[in-house]
């Protein structure tokens, strides 16, 4: 099954009901883009709910999902996500994102849209099958790469200020210029975003995380001022850092950009986009400018790690995607430490046991946070960083230390130490991983054995 059949048989129903059908929308923009998309917005000059059910009754569909209140209907069908909505006007109360909506024609349905690139419509009946819809010349727009609202754009954002979000989600995603007085109306309507359901921000500002370059979208979210509203502990990183050996101040929110995006080229992994994002968050709270030295950020990394959990929390974002987040925003200067220093395989493991399924991630989150404004500097931080990934590799593999735990188990230790369940039993199997840590012992079941049993002789048990 494909587009222009399934356009087909919609078309044909609606011959049959004599009912105008349109597909329009993002669906259109993008094909016009050559871009292929599996979600279809159509609209119907009628009642959308209606017509929905009558072709799920002809499709012999029972999963259709539909809102009476605002006219629209969701009909899954072979891959495609197919919504119906009836040609409305819309009409907002100031405390509400959530519209008044009464039925109208194409032209009124097609003005409350978000912006012109959207606007776009094709017919699916017998008479206009196929025929470009253009109300409002979101076709030039569209080949100018310039994203322009319907009507007066502070009115727009004002009525439903998620759009703010996604005039610069599409802005990244589209790599569309945002028409000047579009630009300059988000900046008189940015508090309104208050109005808006975490949930309903965090879905744009993921799929803004998501595009091939986010710093485009992040920085227009900072240029804003929407950052402030929805993330200001990343708002607050607009600060200067400080290179010790080349006397050289960079700036922390623009360095983190470029991390993201090195991120990204190599990973659509989201945790670890956002790890990019939230790596330095916590050089804010704990900047000191301290004689000889110029700023720094001591512990940075452990402050940071602390600030993921309530951000996620109230963002409402995965608590999954926050233990990885927390982990590796902690762990990231790990990798940086064991260049400055000599790498002893205790050191390597530990790196190793700490990071867990992680491991990967982590390095390459921290080799991308190696920048220097000195090109030597940067190589050398490179050459030092290669040597820890080779160490890394030599003692995972000696070691096999990929799924690390005390090879002689809980149970086996109680037996041979008569034990019951305790703290006891956890200190003994503490024991037994930090001697595999510091290379006293292999990680081999036969040696952790041996060396407890040493241990409770040495005891008296």
């Amino acid at each position: 099954m494909n587009d222009e059949q399934i356009f087909k048989m919609i078309g044909a129903l609606a011959d049959d009901l004599s009912v105008e059908v349109y597909v329009i929308g993002g669906y259109v923009r993008d094909r016009l883009l050559n871009k292929e998309s599996h979600d279809i917005d159509f609209v119907v000059l009628g009642d959308a709910p209606g017509f929905a059910r009558r072709l799920a009754d002809h499709w012999k569909i029972d999963n259709i999902v539909v809102y009476e209140n605002f006219g629209t209907a969701m009909i899954p069908y072979h891959g495609y996500i197919l919504e119906f909505v009836t040609a409305r006007s819309e009409s907002y109360q100031e405390t509400s994102r959530n519209p008044i909506v009464e039925k109208a024609d194409l032209k009124t349905d097609v003005m409350r849209r978000d912006f012109t690139v959207n606007t776009l419509a094709f017919g699916l009946n017998k008479n206009n099958f196929g025929k470009l819809i253009d109300l409002l010349d979101g076709k030039t727009d569209l080949e100018n790469k310039i994203l322009k609202t319907p009507l007066d754009p502070v009115q727009t954002f004002y009525d439903d200020p998620l759009r703010i979000m996604r005039v610069i989600r599409f802005s990244a995603q589209l790599g569309f210029e945002i028409d000047p007085v579009v630009y300059q109306s988000i900046f008189e309507v940015v508090d309104r975003l208050k109005i808006i359901s975490v949930e309903r921000i965090s879905e744009e500002f993921f799929k803004t995380m998501e595009t091939a370059k986010p710093s485009i979208g992040l920085d227009l979210l900072k240029k804003t001022g929407i950052l402030k509203v929805i993330l200001p502990e990343l708002d607050r990183l607009d600060i200067q850092d400080y290179e010790e050996h080349d006397s050289h101040h960079k700036n922390v929110w623009e360095h983190t950009l470029k991390v993201l995006d090195r991120v990204a080229e190599q990973s659509n992994d989201l945790a670890l986009r956002l790890a990019a994002l939230f790596h330095d968050v916590g050089k804010f709270p704990t900047r000191e400018f301290r004689e000889g030295k110029g700023w720094t950020f001591y512990n940075h990394e452990l402050v940071g790690s602390k600030m993921i959990p309530p951000i996620f929390i109230r963002m409402r974002w995965p608590k999954d995607l926050g233990k990885k987040v927390k982990k590796l925003v902690y762990l990231h200067m790990r990798p940086i430490a064991l260049t400055e220093e000599q790498v002893t395989d205790s050191a390597v493991r530990r790196l190793i046991v700490k990071a867990d399924e992680d491991l990967d991630d982590l390095m390459l989150l921290t080799r991308c946070d190696l920048t220097s404004a000195n090109p030597r500097r940067v190589a050398e931080k490179q050459e030092k960083f290669q040597f820890v990934l080779r160490r890394l590799e030599e003692v995972r593999e000696k070691d096999k230390l990929r799924a690390f735990q005390s090879p002689v188990r809980g149970d086996e230790i109680m037996a041979l130490a008569n034990l019951q369940p305790g703290k006891q039993v956890g200190y003994y199997k503490h024991l037994i991983e930090e001697a595999i840590l510091e290379g006293i012992i292999p990680n081999e079941y036969e040696a952790a054995k041996e060396y407890l049993l040493g241990l409770l002789q040495g005891e008296g048990k």
